[in-house]
């Protein structure tokens, strides 16, 4: 039976994530999973697509604090709710989201280092960003994730496209939440509900990928792979796919070595066996 065996959070979209052995899981998903998110001057998203040096930035959380690390910087010790007064509307894609303001030694911090303008900002208490209605539920929502609160792969999925690659990439590479072992490669694309510890999940959708993996975590440098072997073996109307979104039913906690259940399956999302 498949297992939970591994746990990815990212805290600040688009920053490097870290694994956790267990995490409680609020409304939006992994408590504090992107949380923050940097914006540039006209208060719109920042992500690797746009800066690949991000992804040099990494994050942890130690007690009540968010530490940002990157390279030749001293650490940014930030606390896990914003402590400035000033709100502002953040743009998610085509969401509109109510944020604060981190301050502006966070702000000097990330523009010093990336070289652009741009500030550091906390999802508004209370702020409710609707799913996507054609995949979700009115109940769902997520935080500053690109759509879903999770993302799932199996390790049997990389371990295939690595044979495929030639390459041994890692898993970081795809920024999943949740990493499912003992079951074969891509079996998560027939999966439609699962449970997780009492948690179900719905996975409605295929993950579409972006650049965003072919840029090496530790340099920031890009490269071709994955795209060109995803191209070749995991393409549907003109988009290549990895992994599966979910959304869940109910808050609780998950922890490495739990029991995937697979309650429900259907047609291979992408159709591509």
């Amino acid at each position: 039976m498949p297992i939970l065996s591994q746990i990815y959070l990212y805290p600040v979209k688009s920053l490097a994530g870290f694994q956790v052995s267990q995490w409680p899981v609020d409304e939006k998903g992994l408590l504090y999973d992107r949380k923050w998110m940097l914006v540039d001057h006209e208060r719109q998203f920042l992500s690797q697509r746009r800066l690949p040096q991000m992804a040099l930035i990494k994050t942890r959380i130690e007690g009540e604090r968010l530490i940002l690390s990157a390279p030749g910087r001293p650490d940014l010790e930030l606390p896990l709710q914003a402590q400035t007064d000033e709100t502002l509307e953040v743009a998610v894609w085509r969401d509109r989201c109510r944020a604060e303001a981190c301050g502006a030694s966070a702000d000097a911090w990330l523009s010093d280092f990336l070289q652009i303008d741009c500030r550091l900002v906390y999802q508004a208490a209370g702020d409710r960003r609707q799913v996507d209605l054609r995949y979700a539920t009115a109940a769902d929502q997520t935080a500053f994730s690109d759509g879903f609160p999770f993302l799932l792969v199996s390790e049997g999925s990389l371990a295939t496209l690595n044979q495929a690659m030639q390459l041994d990439y890692e898993m970081v590479r795809f920024r999943p939440n949740l990493v499912v072992s003992g079951c074969d490669s891509y079996a998560e694309d027939q999966w439609r509900r699962i449970d997780i510890n009492g948690i179900g999940f719905r996975l409605p959708k295929p993950c579409a990928r972006c650049p965003v993996p072919t840029i090496d975590p530790e340099t920031a440098v890009s490269g071709k792979e994955p795209l060109a072997t995803l191209s070749r073996l995991r393409k549907w109307q003109n988009k290549v796919y990895f992994g599966q979104n979910a959304l869940h039913d109910k808050p609780g906690s998950l922890a490495v070595g739990q029991t995937v259940r697979i309650d429900e399956i259907g047609a291979p999302q992408p159709p591509l066996a």
